[in-house]
């Protein structure tokens, strides 16, 4: 399976336990499309350069994970319906 960055940013007026939650949710999502995370990089809570859905920061994610493009998809079509997901990119690692 080829291997993608995951970076997106999240609601950062969460709470630890809905953001616990919502990492959860997003790693279950991967993993219903036959995707695996292989590592996970909080970034932090961030300043975006212009404001998202009335937001002006942000905590950024990176998930490295391997899952077929087909999925993908699936997965992209998913994120968007998420809400507390202010915006996401997939990048493909270099084989």
């Amino acid at each position: 399976m080829p291997g993608y960055e995951l970076v997106f940013i999240l609601n950062p007026t969460l709470t630890e336990e809905d953001f616990s939650r919502l990492m959860g949710k997003v790693n279950d999502l991967i993993a219903k499309q036959g995707g695996t995370v292989s590592e996970t990089i909080p970034w932090g809570k961030r300043r975006l350069a212009y404001p998202i859905k009335k937001q002006m920061e942000g905590n950024y994610i990176l998930e490295k994970i391997q899952i077929n493009q087909t999925s993908l998809k699936e997965l992209d079509a998913s994120l968007k319906l998420t809400d507390d997901v202010l915006r996401y990119l997939f990048i493909r690692e270099k084989s």
